[in-house]
Order: C-alpha cells, then structure tokens, then sequence
C-alpha cells in the first residue's frame, strides 16, 4: 500500500512541470536575445563605419 501512495503522490507532484515551464520561457527570450542582437548587429556596424569615416575626414582648427 505504501508503493500506491508513492506513485500517486508521484503523479501529482507538479514541480516538475513547473520547471519545464520556466526553462522553457528561459529558452524563448534567450533565442528571441539572440535575434534580436543578430539583426541589430549589422545596422550597428554600419552606423559606427560612417561616423568613423565623418571623423576621419573632420579636421579641428585652433585659433590661440
């Protein structure tokens, strides 16, 4: 009798789905990071390219 209570006590522990859950969403907003970051990345790079390019051509004039 005590194995029958194990195992139903067993099957009703939710713990562990709890968990899947978690890691589930965990995974989700890693993957959309990653996403996110992948697209971002190129438009970035871009961005820095023109202002290096703008700052290389500038030439600073003192008067003193």
């Amino acid at each position: 009798m005590k194995l029958f209570k194990i195992a139903k006590k067993f099957r009703n522990d939710e713990d562990g789905a709890v968990t899947v859950d978690w890691v589930v969403l965990t995974a989700a907003i890693v993957g959309l990071a990653v996403a996110v970051l992948a697209s971002v990345r190129g438009g970035t790079q871009t961005v820095t390219e023109n202002i290096s390019t703008h700052l290389n051509g500038t030439t600073v004039t003192t008067t003193f």
